[in-house]
């Protein structure tokens, strides 16, 4: 049988036929090679495997993992140098931000962006809550929006409280595979839960202390809202580790920044300290955000990325 990942505990699978539609319980044969990569997890949500029945057993064996067209990646949380895949085979990765409880930073969207464009995968920046912001906060958001919006990025506002933009939250996933992550308690569970009340997602009160979420979600797993509609629900990220990037290809990964590489005076340019780079000179005009500058030194930066 030919099937999808629609859910990952870790050591079990739940796999839905491509036939059928019938959801089995799956485990892999044996160990599979990850190509020399370190990746915690050989398999994700997403994934299209070949798989058969036990013999004499409600459980399948996953015999074949598809070639992907694409996947997310983040550093491992539990193993250093290694990554963890969190979904693969996806139209869209959206964010899910909010200023307030929990604060998502700029940093933390921009690896984001940047995870999804090493992959060519669309993003799209939803930022929640927008109910609970004061007037300068909300002063905040819509020139973060504004910033992302010109060099090329769909972004959102909404509040599940007041309805706002929540149709259009539904417009942006038709169709679609998308991915949705974000921080624990930023509301991910409860802007699904709005449009598809039916999969009634856990959600859980936000701890005051520290300002952070708790984790409502365990495992990654795949819902159907309605035909070739689907969303790929995920544990909340606290950090969202680099890997898989090399140094000289991360200015690639920004947008406003690709688009004036062949500009410096040297061809390997790495606009940092080198004379007559255009990208330092864009960032001195106002061309290029300050804040997206110091998110492409800090991904630079990292000790995977340093050559």
């Amino acid at each position: 049988m030919v099937g999808i990942v629609i859910k990952s505990t870790g050591s079990w699978y739940e796999v839905q036929d491509a036939e059928t539609g019938r959801i089995f319980r799956c485990r892999l044969r044996g160990k599979f090679k990850l190509n020399d990569k370190k990746i915690t997890n050989p398999l994700a949500v997403g994934d299209r495997v070949t798989f058969h029945q036990e013999d004499q057993s409600e459980t399948c064996i996953i015999t074949e993992i598809g070639d992907r067209t694409n996947y997310i990646i983040r550093k491992s949380v539990h193993k250093t140098a290694h990554g963890h895949i969190v979904a693969a085979n996806i139209d869209q990765a959206m964010l899910i931000a909010s200023l307030t409880m929990p604060r998502t930073s700029l940093g933390f969207i921009d690896r984001f962006l940047v995870n999804a464009e090493s992959f060519r995968i669309p993003s799209v920046v939803v930022f929640n809550k927008w109910d609970l912001l004061e007037d300068d906060e909300r002063a905040y958001i819509e020139e973060a929006v504004g910033m992302y919006q010109s060099i090329g990025y769909k972004t959102l506002i909404t509040s599940t409280v007041s309805n706002l933009n929540i149709d259009a939250f539904y417009e942006l996933l038709k169709g679609k595979t998308t991915l949705l992550t974000g921080h624990s308690g930023v509301g991910k569970s409860t802007l699904v839960n709005t449009i598809a009340p039916d999969l009634d997602l856990r959600t859980d009160i936000i701890s005051t202390f520290a300002n952070k979420g708790k984790h409502t979600t365990t495992f990654a797993q795949m819902f159907e809202l309605e035909p070739d509609t689907f969303i790929i629900d995920t544990p909340g990220i606290k950090e969202l580790g680099m890997i898989e990037l090399e140094a000289a290809n991360i200015s690639h990964y920004f947008p406003e920044m690709r688009e004036k590489l062949n500009q410096c005076k040297y061809h390997n340019c790495i606009h940092v300290n080198e004379p007559g780079c255009v990208i330092k000179q864009a960032v001195d005009d106002g061309e290029i955000s300050i804040s997206r500058y110091q998110s492409y030194l800090s991904i630079l930066f990292e000790d995977d990325n340093r050559r």
